[in-house]
């Protein structure tokens, strides 16, 4: 049943504290926030070097805990550590070799379970195999799967050796795999055959053969046969599970400088090409662990489930690397969130009894058009927090999350970070009082504020950009063969850090989030360049021109509209606009596929000939145009 639009204003504008229970058990009480928060941003270095010391091991200790500024700044510079050491060996050599690491659960409910010794062995094992087929520190490796236990095995292999992997979401189509395959000169590709989702076979292999087709530069494309598959591996393609069982189970952690590269990850920007976010060892380690342990309050026994796919910066800091550093069992699982009905999801919390839920708003306005009645039908009370990422959470989401699912028993944690900055930025910690709708206060070491264009703090309650005022320790390094895009970030409203987002601060300090100031989309919590968008359009023989917006969308966050101009000739139909979008599909995927296309005679545009988006989303959403000086006609 709907809320009432008085009542949720209400509540909106109420203080959400949590059960004394979590307040009682958890890490840092609320007083202690304050007091951690302060001394965090008055000595970073300090702070910083303590959490490192206490919580991580190092091959060789740092020299100094920070050096240089903004953008080129290092953290624990000259310390030496592999950051699967501190994710395996280290939980292993503590006697921990029989605990869960994983339990994945496909939509047919078939079941693995890998303990820390299993797996440590399994990455020993695969990173061996990848330097048999030549693969050395500093090589990249790209990974195109599903969200499989191979997957983050693949991952982790390729950590202990030194090499960088690119992980692709295995829902890009196969022009998208091979622009990134080319950016980052990959050596070797690993995929699956295939993976499932609400019940059908999506051919994965088939989008490698077509991305890699005549790459002079890649050497082999390792493939995870799936259940009944036994196909006939051709020239320069391996089998992954005969290549790991042809390998010795040891292999020591290649010693890693903390400023070495750690891995790429591409993410949709404001110009066509996606940007190749880099990150380095040291600092992403010691930063998220420590979010995942704090922001999560993750405890020895807890069972953690984050539902991101390793394909997205949350699947990395939050599914891989923080858990496996912190040292908890977490959950996978393989399909759809509503399939085979809409209890699957909840059912695996039922049967794991899931402590710590951290999902995406998309699933949850997913869940509440389903209604209350499945929930319902499950024993949910394991859970003690449920966290939220993505994109903002808008208020009567977060209240449905908080009653329905964590039946006001639950801390309901939203939390705010980009594939840029690593880990979590901006939310608040289980134990600190909530607002619905806004993601709370800054994360230790993080001087968050809102300003106008030149700089300066906008006043309380106004819409500003959300810059970051000094370094931290997992932000990015640079943008791969692209140091100009990420000195971008620092230079624009320097000597601030500029996010991208629009966000308001109010009178006690919490951050609601906006959207997206520049021409990224976010639909269901993945960022999708304008420009992608516009370039596979006008890649369709029929299209001269495009324009893509986004609008605001009650499933998905965002949804895209595209405006066409069609070459002489060219007629608009059905036919054309379902050939478009099916288009769209083959070039970049199904997330980035308009929801809406509309043909115009002609776009505005400025008189240097750019495109004005903002005058047509005004106008689709009934909006103020605002200054128009520019525009040509």
């Amino acid at each position: 049943m709907a809320m009432d639009k008085n009542e949720i204003v209400l509540k909106v504008n109420r203080v959400y504290n949590p059960p004394r229970a979590i307040v009682d058990g958890s890490y840092i009480k609320p007083e202690e926030y304050e007091r951690l928060y302060a001394e965090s941003i008055k000595d970073p270095e300090s702070f910083w070097a303590k959490i490192a010391e206490e919580e991580l091991h190092w091959f060789r200790r740092w020299d100094r805990v920070r050096a240089g500024d903004h953008p080129y700044y290092r953290w624990f510079v000259n310390g030496k550590l592999n950051i699967t050491y501190n994710c395996l060996d280290r939980h292993v050599k503590a006697g921990k070799r029989n605990k869960l690491a994983y339990i994945y659960i496909n939509e047919e409910n078939h079941e693995v379970k890998v303990t820390y010794g299993e797996l440590l062995d399994m990455v020993n094992r695969f990173a061996n195999g990848l330097k048999s087929l030549g693969i050395q520190r500093g090589d990249r490796v790209a990974i195109y799967m599903p969200l499989i236990v191979e997957q983050i095995v693949a991952m982790l292999a390729c950590a202990r050796i030194g090499a960088l992997h690119s992980v692709v979401f295995g829902g890009f189509s196969a022009p998208a795999l091979r622009l990134r395959i080319m950016d980052a000169q990959a050596k070797v590709v690993i995929t699956s055959t295939w993976t499932k989702r609400r019940g059908k076979k999506i051919d994965l292999k088939s989008s490698v053969d077509e991305a890699v087709a005549d790459l002079p530069f890649l050497e082999k494309v390792v493939v995870v046969q799936r259940e009944g598959d036994d196909y006939e591996l051709v020239e320069k393609e391996v089998d992954f599970h005969g290549l790991v069982k042809s390998q010795s189970s040891v292999c020591e952690p290649e010693v890693m400088d903390s400023e070495d590269p750690l891995f790429i990850l591409y993410t949709s920007g404001t110009t066509g090409k996606p940007k190749g976010v880099l990150h380095t060892v040291g600092g992403y380690n010691v930063y998220t662990h420590y979010t995942t342990k704090i922001v999560f309050d993750l405890h020895e026994n807890d069972i953690f489930w984050s539902t991101a796919d390793p394909g997205w910066i949350t699947g990395h800091s939050y599914l891989v690397y923080g858990p496996l550093s912190v040292g908890v069992t977490s959950v996978i699982a393989e399909g759809a969130p509503d399939y085979p009905d809409p209890g699957w999801w909840w059912s695996i919390i039922e049967r794991y009894k899931v402590n710590v839920f951290y999902t995406a708003p998309t699933v949850v306005r997913l869940f509440m058009r389903y209604g209350e009645e499945w929930p319902r039908k499950y024993d949910l009370s394991s859970l003690r927090i449920l966290g939220c990422v993505g994109e903002p959470l808008n208020p009567e989401a977060w209240i449905w999350f908080y009653e329905q699912i964590g039946k006001k028993n639950c801390a309901l944690i939203d939390t705010w970070w980009q594939t840029e900055t690593g880990g979590h930025m901006i939310t608040t910690i289980p134990s600190y009082a909530a607002k619905p709708g806004k993601a709370g206060k800054p994360f230790f070491g993080i001087v968050a504020d809102v300003v106008d264009k030149t700089g300066q703090p906008v006043a309380p309650n106004t819409v500003g950009s959300l810059v970051i005022k000094q370094p931290w320790p997992s932000g990015l390094r640079t943008c791969w063969n692209e140091p100009e895009r990420y000195e971008k970030y620092w230079k624009t409203i320097a000597p601030y850090y500029l996010a991208g987002d629009l966000a308001t601060k109010d009178e006690d300090g919490y951050i609601m989030f906006l959207g997206r100031a520049d021409d990224v989309l976010n639909v269901s919590g993945h960022r999708i360049g304008t420009a992608e968008v516009e370039s596979a359009l006008v890649s369709h023989p029929a299209v001269a021109e495009a324009a893509v917006i986004g609008k605001p969308h009650p499933l998905k966050g965002e949804s895209i509209k595209g405006f066409l101009i069609l070459k002489h000739g060219q007629e608009p139909s059905e036919l054309l606009i379902e050939d478009l979008k099916l288009h769209v599909r083959r070039e970049l995927g199904s997330l980035a596929v308009p929801d809406e296309l509309q043909v115009l005679d002609s776009l505005p545009k400025t008189r240097s000939g750019k495109i004005m988006r903002r005058v047509l989303k005004s106008h689709e959403l009934g909006m103020e145009v605002g200054d128009i000086s520019t525009l040509e006609d």
